[in-house]
């Protein structure tokens, strides 16, 4: 895993069309592709795929608390109000506000979990408190599968008060 320096930012309110799942998804890539090709399944038909599109995942429990079987896991893509939604795909709108932010390339789904240990050890240090009330997201920069090693590239944002 290489990962940047994270840093303070402050990201704006999105309206999404989204999947959800729950239940414990940790550790569990299919949990994942599964969701994205569910999303993306609904997506493309509507001509919401394009080179400006973000993927992300919305991580709105506390997973210290939240037990690993009551964990939810939403796949998100921005869309407009006004996006018609229906069966598994639902739309809502996320709270920005002010977030740790860090890019991070890792060698394989295994790194996440390292990924988010590296952000939440650098908001202790830097004496951010994690805002439980606001999910945490994780930005899709890249599909592994197209990288030339397989890497995932990932902004991984903390919400911090």
């Amino acid at each position: 895993m290489t990962n940047e320096q994270p840093v303070l930012q402050d990201l704006t309110d999105m309206h999404v069309a989204y999947v959800s799942y729950k239940g414990n998804y940790m550790g569990n890539a299919q949990v994942f592709k599964t969701l994205i090709d569910t999303l993306m399944g609904w997506a493309g038909p509507k001509g919401l795929i394009n080179e400006k599109m973000v993927l992300f995942s919305s991580y709105p429990d506390d997973y210290e608390v939240t037990p690993p079987d009551e964990l939810t896991v939403d796949v998100c893509i921005p869309v407009p109000e006004t996006v018609d939604v229906g069966g598994d795909v639902q739309k809502k709108n996320l709270p920005g506000g002010k977030y740790a932010v860090m890019q991070a390339e890792l060698a394989g789904a295994a790194e996440y979990g390292d990924a988010w240990n590296a952000i939440v050890k650098w908001a202790q240090e830097n004496n951010c408190d994690v805002d439980k009330a606001r999910p945490c997201y994780e930005f899709y920069l890249n599909n592994p599968e197209e990288h030339p090693e397989k890497h995932h590239i990932v902004k991984i944002c903390l919400s911090v008060k």
